[in-house]
């Protein structure tokens, strides 16, 4: 299977941003993950890899399963200099609500997954949608 080929748009005022547009389903996870590679690879925090890479794909996991229309957007910014925040914005004005998961479940622990390993996260209405972000910070 081919890797996905991601398209940085860099943002030419404010603080750095990355962004992508992908399609609502599964395989757009591997192309979120390289976006957060790339992105946190080009502002020095490298450090926040691992754990950016395991958000984000929670992040796209919950939105192919909960969202409506066919695309999503993803974003990396960085809102401090050893901070960035990964947001996943759909089309959906339904809040992610965290709920547990029984043991032998096979979903059900993603937002938990992103509370314990971000700094801080949330939700955003939009007019039209939402935005999911959680902010990872270096020295954590």
């Amino acid at each position: 299977m081919p890797q996905p080929t991601v398209r940085v748009q860099v943002r030419p005022f404010g603080h750095p941003g990355y962004t992508e547009s992908l399609p609502r389903e599964p395989e757009s996870a591997a192309a979120a993950r390289q976006l957060v590679r790339i992105s946190l690879s080009c502002l020095g925090l490298d450090a926040l890899t691992e754990d950016g890479v395991l958000i984000v794909s929670e992040l796209v996991a919950n939105t192919v399963q909960h969202a409506r229309r066919e695309s999503i957007r993803v974003t990396v910014t960085r809102p401090g200099p050893a901070a960035v925040r990964i947001a996943v914005v759909d089309f959906s004005k339904v809040s992610p609500q965290r709920r547990g998961a029984a043991e032998d479940a096979e979903d059900g622990r993603g937002l938990a997954i992103v509370e314990h390993l971000a700094a801080a996260w949330g939700t955003d209405p939009l007019p039209w949608g939402k935005r999911v972000w959680a902010e990872l910070r270096g020295g954590q």
